[in-house]
């Protein structure tokens, strides 16, 4: 079998591109069709990393519940969990849950601007009151039909001395995170909702009367348990969430 390698490290802890790459081979790579992963060791060969890295990627893997680790057997794969489609347990950027879907996403009814953080969203960020955060509100299509409003707040001390309006923020938020403060969100703890929804979130997504939306209320947070981001996503029924529930 061929080796692979990572093409890009970025901000990204090394781990968690590994077990986005594994993610991807175990749905339709090489090991698409495989009921076990080859050892530690000849995963970091093949890789060309270290098994203490390649050992984080397949922890991660196996609290999502893909795999699962038997000593004697080796590393099980579970393909019916891999194959569940748009798990709500797991934070999936929502361009990839759109193509997942076989639609192509797009952005649209992009608009910033910037806000002083109110005594709420300074608590969620750990920030001073009335600091500079940056908001950026976009509506997600897939193909053409509107899916996804997302509002996103942002501390502008993250950015430095650039200016935010030369960024292409129709670019997914983690992305923009990683590329232009070197930050990657390792955890994201969400409240759901179903809503009503405002009026205008409503045109702009064309729902119909009768159907309500799906609010995630999300902070999201970096190492160290660092709050860089706070977000509400409004969803439509397009999308058929599934959740991995596991007793410890």
């Amino acid at each position: 079998m061929a080796e692979y390698h990572l093409s890009h490290l970025g901000g990204n802890l090394m781990s968690t591109q590994v077990s986005a790459l594994l993610i991807r081979e175990l749905k339709e790579g090489v090991y698409a069709q495989a009921e076990r992963l080859p050892s530690e060791v000849e995963l970091s060969e093949r890789i060309g990393v270290s098994r203490t890295v390649i050992r984080d990627a397949l922890s991660d893997l196996e609290r999502e519940g893909l795999i699962e680790r038997v000593r004697g057997i080796g590393t099980v794969i579970n393909r019916e969990i891999v194959e569940l489609k748009s798990r709500l347990d797991l934070k999936v950027e929502y361009n990839e849950l759109i193509l997942d879907a076989g639609y192509q996403p797009h952005t649209d009814s992009l608009q910033l601007r910037m806000e002083d953080a109110d005594e709420e969203l300074a608590e969620k960020l750990q920030m001073d009151v009335g600091a500079p955060v940056i908001v950026c509100e976009k509506r997600v299509l897939a193909d053409t039909r509107p899916v996804i409003y997302s509002i996103d707040y942002l501390p502008a001390s993250l950015f430095g001395d650039r200016n935010y309006s030369d960024i292409d923020w129709t670019r997914p938020i983690f992305d923009i995170l990683d590329r232009y403060c070197g930050l990657t969100v390792v955890t994201d703890i969400a409240k759901v909702y179903a809503v009503v929804g405002d009026p205008s979130v409503r045109r702009k997504l064309e729902v119909p009367e009768e159907d309500a939306l799906m609010l995630l209320d999300e902070v999201g947070y970096c190492k160290l348990s660092r709050p860089v981001m706070r977000s509400f996503e409004f969803y439509t029924n397009f999308f058929q969430f599934t959740m991995l529930r596991k007793k410890f």
